[in-house]
C-alpha cells in the first residue's frame, strides 16, 4: 500500500514511519525542509516538499496515496496553528475523497478532547465538552468524520510516551530540571492513562490491515496519578515534588495547570477489538525512572550518562 504521511520526521510520525516501512508499505512523507527530506529519504520513504500551509501539495499528494495518515501537529496552538490545522485536514480529506474509492484516512487525535470535568464521560460515544485542552483537535476530527467518500478512522490518544520524546513529558522533566520543582495540583490523584509509542504505531499498522471508520480511544495498560508522575521525575531530576493548590495553581503553570488538573482517562476498548491488537508496552513511570528519559538533561548527569 502506498502511504502519504505527514509528520514523519517528528515524534510520533518518525516511529510510525519506521513500523509502516517494516510493514511493507511505501511512504510519501511531507518534509517542510530540506534537512527533514534528506532524514526521510535516508529512512527509506519518498519525500513529498512542503508544509501543512500547502493545501495544494496536501491535496495532491491525499489523492495519489493509497492511505492517508495525518500525524503533523503544531502543539504551539496558536491561532495560526490552528487555522493551519484545519485548511490542512481538510485538504487531505478532500484530496483523499477525489478518487471515490473510500481510502482510509487515519487522524491523529487526543484524548485532551474529554475536556477537564471529572464527570465528563470518556467513551468513543460521548459528546464531547465545548471547552478543552485543544479545541482545533475537536474541530478537525469533525472534519474527517464528516468527509465523503473515505474510510473515517480518529485515534484518540492518551499520554504517549517512550523512546525519550513527547512534548508533555519532556517539558515536565525539564521544568523540574530548571525549577527544582515537580509540581502536581491538589492531591495529585487525577488518574491517566498512557499509551507508549510503539504501540500507538503498531495500532495505525493494524487498522491500515483492517480499515474500519470510526472513533478509537488509544491506551496502553498501565494507568498512573499526577503524583506518581511527579514522584518519578523527581526521582531523576533531584527536584522536590510540590503540591499546587488549585485555586494558585494557574499562577504558577498557566494554562498547563488545568491539564495536570484534570483526569487524563480513557475508556473502552474498542481499538484492541475491531484492529486485533493489543499494547504491548511498559509504565510511563518505570520509562522515566529506568528507561528512555534518565538520558534528558540533569537526568543524564545523575543516571552517570
Amino acid at each position: 500500500m502506498r502511504i502519504f504521511l505527514t509528520g514523519g520526521t517528528g515524534y510520533l510520525g518518525s516511529v510510525l514511519l519506521e513500523r509502516l516501512l517494516a510493514a511493507g508499505h511505501e511512504v510519501d512523507a511531507l518534509a517542510r525542509t530540506a534537512a527533514g527530506a534528506e532524514r526521510l529519504t535516508d529512512a527509506g520513504a519518498s519525500a513529498v516538499r512542503g508544509s501543512l500551509d500547502d493545501t495544494d501539495v496536501l491535496r495532491a499528494a491525499a489523492m495519489s496515496a493509497d492511505a492517508v495518515v495525518h500525524a503533523a501537529f503544531d502543539s504551539s496552538m496558536s491561532e495560526a496553528a490552528a487555522a493551519a490545522e484545519l485548511a490542512a485536514v481538510t485538504a487531505l480529506v478532500a484530496g483523499a475523497g477525489a478518487s471515490g474509492t473510500d481510502k482510509p484516512v487515519l487522524h491523529t487525535s487526543t484524548g485532551l478532547v474529554y475536556g477537564i470535568d471529572p464527570g465528563q464521560p470518556r467513551d468513543e460515544d460521548a459528546r464531547l465538552p465545548e471547552r478543552s485542552a485543544q479545541p482545533v483537535k475537536s474541530q478537525a476530527e469533525r472534519v474527517v468524520l464528516s468527509a465523503a467518500d473515505i474510510t473515517p478512522i480518529v485515534f484518540r490518544a492518551a499520554l504517549v510516551h517512550g523512546r525519550g520524546g513527547s512534548g508533555l513529558v519532556t517539558g515536565l522533566i525539564g521544568a523540574a530540571e530548571t525549577t527544582g520543582a515537580a509540581a502536581y495540583v491538589d492531591d495529585g490523584g487525577q488518574p491517566w492513562d498512557a499509551i507508549h509509542v510503539d504501540d500507538l504505531a503498531d495500532l495505525y499498522v493494524a487498522a491500515l490491515e483492517r480499515p474500519t471508520p470510526g472513533v478509537f480511544n488509544a491506551k496502553g495498560e498501565h494507568r498512573f496519578t499526577m503524583r506518581e508522575l511527579a514522584e518519578a521525575i523527581s526521582a531523576i531530576t533531584d527536584a522536590q515534588t510540590v503540591s499546587l493548590p488549585r485555586e494558585t495553581a494557574t499562577d504558577v503553570l498557566g494554562p498547563l495547570a488545568l491539564i495536570l488538573g484534570a483526569p487524563g482517562t480513557l475508556a473502552g476498548d474498542k481499538a484492541r477489538e475491531t484492529f486485533d491488537w493489543a499494547p504491548v508496552g511498559g509504565s510511563i513511570l518505570d520509562d522515566i525512572r529506568t528507561g528512555s528519559y534518565r538520558t534528558s538533561g540533569a537526568a543524564a548527569v545523575k543516571a552517570g550518562a
